[in-house]
């Protein structure tokens, strides 16, 4: 049996099946219990395990304010006269989670014995209780207040989508780096997969340099924003109509039929096409209505000047994905929000039916700044988006959803992500989105996550069988320079600049 804490006591409220209050006895510890704890203790249904949820230190002696504040009116300290420190006291209270069964948890239906004592929760137990995977999971961190690594099972963490949350600054991408290097570190035994990261700010690029503790460059591939092409040919007139949503049908039947005709010259081995010829075969068509014929070439002059349109994919996404590695697509350097959600629209439709097809192997693609792409209001990437969050589970193809403003992302995507990792979290309509999202986040919960420190989320969902708090493991590569000081910044910003004028004045 591990630590004794202490012994339950009779309050008005309890004990009763779902809560009990204890006293702390123990004393070989500074802080002895501490809020967010979990606990156990044997009853008549089995082992039960509880979480304290509240800590109070009370002392019969200042209970009277005027009489402490008289007493100590001539400078005497109050426990200079009376033995205060001596009855000095600690009551914790705590919400009953469930009895450890074999099978699992099972709920209580009848309340421990005042008397019993209240002990520290067991590493294993814990572990079992909360169906932790200590031997193959997927490492996050630590459990607070517990010597216990959290290793989540990979099926039930990203089988049904994770939804990373947090304000700006608070460790969303850091956490989700962790993420991507405990699947880049699989062996083949244990199961990999494939990873897409969508990177908005380029916070991701130091996953692929050298010279951290753990060296993943040969497992990571970057492409700049700038570099990225959609083939024409891959396309449909429907998918020509998601990037240009005031198409008519009409004009989309005719743009059908002429990327049908050319397709048939290109399998004939006349070669892929582009927007330019699409275009130049429109302009040459004298059977169209010339109204329909002037907007319909609007439209695909309106994408021509985009740039991304080439007669072949860069990169090939079939080939890109691969087992255990990661492909780090890089948008900092793409001002335009409508050209980040053609791209992102593209790649993700091209990967879905790809998995769906058993071309690409299961996937993970982990979308930073996803209200961005998957908003409450519309965006070109939101369909594909919403698709694969309600589909993707049956294809092995996952979402890994990072957003530092839940209260603006697709209500049907958060709802499908199954498995929530919050950071800290301030904004009240965040935390009132959060709240009902999920029926486990209680108003206690809630307040605790409000005051979260940097590195520390709650896990809640389907990967655990209770909601935990967690503090985030170190990461094994070169954390991102986003992560630098204010004043590191400056510094780095005086020396090069100052190092281009030597080099200039060199020149000269």
């Amino acid at each position: 049996m591990s630590m004794e804490l202490g012994t339950v006591i009779t309050t008005f409220e309890g004990p009763s099946p779902s809560g009990f209050s204890f006293v702390v006895t123990c004393n070989s510890r500074e802080i002895p219990v501490r809020r967010g704890q979990f606990v156990e203790l044997e009853t008549e249904e089995g082992k039960m395990i509880a979480s304290v949820v509240n800590v109070i230190k009370t002392n019969r002696y200042f209970m009277r304010a005027e009489s402490v504040k008289e007493y100590e009116r001539g400078g005497k300290t109050f426990t200079s006269i009376f033995p205060a420190d001596r009855w000095e006291y600690i009551i914790a209270d705590a919400r009953v989670v469930g009895i450890q069964a074999d099978g699992g948890l099972e709920r209580t239906s009848f309340p421990p014995s005042p008397g019993q004592k209240v002990y520290e929760a067991e590493a294993g137990t814990l572990s079992r209780f909360l169906g932790l995977d200590s031997d193959g999971g997927i490492e996050i961190g630590r459990l607070r207040y517990h010597d216990l690594p959290v290793k989540l099972d990979l099926t039930k963490l990203l089988r049904k989508h994770v939804a990373i949350l947090s304000m700006s600054g608070g460790g969303k991408s850091y956490s989700a780096s962790v993420m991507i290097e405990e699947l880049l570190e699989r062996s083949p035994e244990r199961g990999r997969v494939g990873v897409i990261v969508v990177d908005v700010h380029g916070e991701y690029s130091s996953l692929a340099e050298k010279g951290a503790e753990a060296d993943y460059s040969d497992h990571v591939s970057m492409i700049r924003g700038h570099e990225l092409r959609i083939g024409v040919p891959n396309m449909n007139a429907h998918q020509f109509k998601e990037f240009l949503p005031d198409m008519s049908e009409v004009q989309a039947r005719e743009l059908q039929r002429v990327l049908d005709e050319l397709r048939r010259e290109m399998h004939s081995g006349k070669g892929p096409f582009g927007l330019d010829e699409v275009i130049e075969r429109i302009e040459k068509n004298g059977e169209l209505h010339k109204q329909l014929q002037q907007a319909l070439l609007g439209w695909l002059f309106d994408l021509r000047s985009l740039g991304i349109f080439e007669n072949v994919d860069n990169p090939n996404w079939e080939s890109a994905v691969e087992p255990g590695e990661a492909v780090i697509v890089d948008l900092s350097d793409i001002v335009s929000l409508r050209k980040k959600q053609m791209l992102i629209a593209y790649m993700a439709r091209r990967l879905f039916n790809a998995r769906k097809n058993h071309r690409v192997p299961p996937f993970v693609l982990c979308l930073e700044e996803a209200h961005q792409f998957c908003p409450e209001g519309t965006a070109i990437s939101k369909g594909i988006i919403e698709t694969m969050a309600r589909e993707g589970r049956k294809f092995y193809a996952s979402l890994i959803l990072i957003s530092q403003r839940p209260v603006r992302l697709s209500t049907t995507v958060l709802s499908q992500a199954n498995t929530n990792i919050i950071l800290r979290v301030t904004n009240p309509y965040d935390l009132d989105h959060i709240k009902q999202s999920s029926e486990c986040i209680t108003s206690e919960v809630a307040e605790m996550i409000s005051s979260l420190p940097v590195g520390e989320a709650l896990i809640v969902g389907e990967a655990v069988n209770h909601p935990i708090f967690v503090k985030i493991r170190k990461r094994h590569s070169r954390e991102s320079t986003h992560g630098a000081s204010l004043e590191d910044a400056a510094r780095d910003f005086e020396r090069r600049n100052n190092r281009a004028k030597e080099d200039a004045k060199a020149f000269m």
